[in-house]
């Protein structure tokens, strides 16, 4: 192939480019209808295609989204289908597929727009709607069939179209269908026509699967490149901002952009699964109206939806990526990636939403952990759209993994590798696995899991003590150890009057677990404590109550000593200390 213009085109004696409207030497109908629309001078991927085409040639186009290439084929075909004058009876001439039935509706919009004075019939088939309104049309007979490849195999197995007339075939976003396994489908339809035909490939990707059916379906083609192919470049005119953030982050950063944003802006918010869309539109719906679109939803719904969205009613569109290739809505503003896509070229497709037709626009992405292998290959499409590149981004992807990043409200130590909780030299940590402390090696400096220090509050924000009697507690600090066993009896009862405790309210000084500790004879415990390492006594049956036992011996709930004993060692403390199952989960 000879290469005559290095930048766009590659083909055997390639023509030139138009530069103007007038040079096409279109219709004066049509010419008026695209003058009506606002164009004043043709895009790069329309001055270029329209030439190569006019002349019957085929064409592999390769080129951004949001660059004018719907006009780009359709106009040709409506000069093809002016040169043929066949009957729309005996089957439509022109055939455009396209991967979704968003795409292929705007299509149909497009083709009756500008073919609608040139008296050029079309008709849509998609699947999600009834057949027989789409049957009707057949019957009737159309210039134009814009179809989903597997409604139109559908239509096919049934026998009720013909596409023996077809001379003009486009696939219109072949890598998207491709992507979607919609291959068996395109070839099975591909049998169907006529081997003499003109046949325009539209692709924003160039991978090797595409350039295989191109290589079987195409004849000696001319290849139009506008931008490069080798690397997936967003549009330019879209200024994007990536920010990396936690999952527990996105939703106030969402808010906070879209009360950044002027009222009434179209804004279209990209989430991953069906789910997250429906809640974030019942979440932003009443301060913002927003609606959601996705495969769930019904024909119906995604028309009104998408209808409310045009018009300006629900100014913001939360959407899965079923439509994210498809809608062509313009004065889209701004972009919004709630998650992050399964990989960039599909995240180039997202933000081509917006800046289309010569307009700029803004677009938001949120990267967190999970998307860390995606941060090279988003470095480079930034890079060669001139966008700024975060710092945390770049170590992200020079890390080769997550971000590493230590959780704000993490504790610094205690627990284990310091980032958990557990037993620290000052107390107890917050909550974690196995706290292991190197300054002591005796027993209870080994227990981790959930404990409390001596300014732990509860979920009421009570005291640690506040919930039990001084006498009834399991108070850390020695004080008073000698009087509790004189007075057991008064001091385990639940008064909590002034006049049995002068201080109430008041609290001792606080204390570290080792000082409080440090102060107990561990080789002979108190007699109401069990002994450690010794549990052997709990697996013996106890009494409610032991008539034997003398009045001083039981608690004010008529159990012996023992059997408190037992309770306190299914509760979990031992020795005043207690032991967590090492499970945050269990401990909470």
């Amino acid at each position: 192939m000879t290469l005559i213009f290095p930048k766009f085109c590659k083909g055997d004696e390639v023509p030139l480019p138009y530069s103007s409207f007038e040079a096409t030497g279109f219709p004066s109908e049509i010419l008026r209808e695209v003058y009506s629309a606002g164009f004043s001078a043709p895009t790069p991927i329309q001055a270029q295609s329209w030439p190569i085409a006019l002349q019957g040639r085929d064409i592999v186009a390769i080129a951004k989204t949001g660059s004018g290439k719907t006009l780009g084929y359709l106009i040709p075909g409506f000069m093809h289908l002016k040169r043929c004058g066949k009957d729309p009876r005996m089957g439509p001439t022109v055939l455009v597929l396209s991967p979704t039935r968003e795409l292929a509706t705007q299509i149909q919009d497009e083709a009756l727009k500008f073919g609608k004075s040139s008296r050029i019939s079309s008709t849509c088939l998609y699947g999600g709607a009834l057949k027989a309104p789409q049957l009707r049309d057949i019957e009737r007979g159309v210039d134009i069939v814009v179809a989903t490849p597997g409604r139109l195999n559908d239509i096919l197995e049934m026998r009720r179209i013909s596409l023996h007339q077809v001379s003009y075939l486009v696939l219109d976003e072949a890598d998207r269908m491709l992507d979607m396994g919609f291959e068996p489908q395109i070839r099975k339809i591909v049998k169907e026509i006529p081997t003499r035909r003109q046949t325009l490939m539209y692709t924003a990707t160039w991978p090797k699967e595409v350039r295989k059916i191109a290589a079987d379906l195409l004849v000696n083609p001319v290849q139009v490149n506008i931008g490069n192919i080798d690397e997936l470049v967003a549009n330019r005119s879209i200024t994007q901002y990536v920010e990396v953030l936690s999952p527990m982050e996105k939703h106030r950063r969402l808010e906070q952009i879209l009360r950044s944003q002027e009222p009434g802006s179209k804004i279209i918010v990209f989430c991953s699964t069906k789910k997250m869309c429906d809640q974030l539109a019942r979440n932003l719906s009443r301060h913002f109206g927003a609606a959601a679109i996705h495969g769930d939803k019904s024909q119906a719904d995604r028309d009104y939806v998408l209808n409310q969205f045009r018009t300006g009613r629900t100014p913001v569109l939360v959407a899965t990526d079923v439509a994210a290739r498809g809608l062509d809505i313009k004065d889209i503003k701004v972009v919004i990636n709630y998650d992050f896509p399964t990989g960039v070229e599909d995240y180039v497709h997202r933000i081509g939403r917006t800046g289309r037709a010569g307009a700029t626009g803004l677009a938001y992405t949120f990267f967190a952990d999970q998307d860390a292998k995606h941060a090279s290959d988003l470095i480079k499409v930034l890079e060669g759209a001139n966008q700024l590149v975060p710092a945390e981004l770049r170590d992200m992807a020079s890390r080769g993994g997550g971000m590493g990043r230590p959780r704000r409200w993490a504790p610094s130590s205690g627990g284990f590798n310091g980032r958990h909780g557990g037993r620290t030299d000052s107390g107890f940590g917050g909550r974690g696995g196995y706290g292991i402390s190197t300054s002591s090696s005796s027993w209870h400096d080994r227990s981790g899991g959930r404990g409390y220090d001596h300014e732990s509050r509860d979920r009421y924000n009570r005291g640690f003590h506040d919930s039990y009697d001084k006498g009834h507690s399991h108070s850390r600090s020695p004080a008073g150890l000698g009087d509790r066993h004189k007075n057991i009896g008064r001091d385990r009862s639940r008064s909590r009057s002034a006049d049995r405790y002068d201080n109430v309210h008041g609290r001792s000084p606080p204390r570290s677990f080792h000082e409080v500790m440090g102060k107990r004879d561990r080789s002979s415990p108190p007699q109401h404590r069990v002994p450690p390492n010794n549990n052997e006594n709990l697996r013996e049956p106890r009494h409610f109550m032991d008539p034997q036992k003398p009045s001083h011996e039981r608690d004010n709930f008529g159990r012996s000593y023992g059997d408190s004993q037992h309770e306190q060692a299914r509760s979990g403390f031992t020795n005043g200390t207690r032991i967590g199952s090492g499970n945050a989960e269990d401990d909470h």
